[in-house]
């Protein structure tokens, strides 16, 4: 059975500057990974059949680890939608299996997304959509990570 991980979000800003936030390397580096995290490498392409390349980095006190993902972009529509798999992967961006670095069981190899901006004339409504997770509590904390990167995002 699959599970998706849905999560909207409203920012005081528009839409310009959240899809920014979201393809411009300095800003994603600035929020990228829940909180106490940090995102030492980003690499964009934002363009279909693009890549781009993420590292969040946990803090010390809980390791320092790294751990590496790619967005493969397969829909992008300025300012509305970004469409992308994510795959977590080796800092040279090879695919691995999530459970080679200690994911959690219900994590698949491939995630795609599905972001949507919308304009609501003072802010910017986003939804960030996640789909085929095989567990409940997979989603959950998927959705507790996404609301931390998010947190950092406002």
């Amino acid at each position: 059975m699959s599970h998706t991980m849905t999560l909207s979000r409203r920012f005081d800003a528009p839409v310009a500057e959240v899809w920014r936030a979201w393809t411009d390397p300095e800003l994603v580096r600035q929020w990228w990974g829940p909180k106490g995290f940090t995102a030492p490498v980003v690499e964009m392409d934002v363009k279909v059949a693009g890549r781009s390349l993420v590292c969040m980095e946990a803090p010390e006190e809980m390791g320092g680890f790294r751990h590496y993902n790619t967005w493969t972009y397969t829909h992008v529509l300025p300012l509305r939608q970004l469409e992308f798999v994510q795959h977590f992967t080796d800092e040279e961006g090879n695919p691995i299996d999530p459970s080679e670095i200690g994911m959690p069981p219900g994590i698949p190899f491939e995630v795609p997304h599905v972001l949507t901006f919308v304009d609501r004339e003072d802010s910017t409504e986003l939804t960030v959509s996640e789909y085929g997770y095989t567990t409940p509590e997979v989603v959950e904390l998927s959705r507790a990570g996404m609301a931390q990167c998010l947190d950092k995002l406002a």
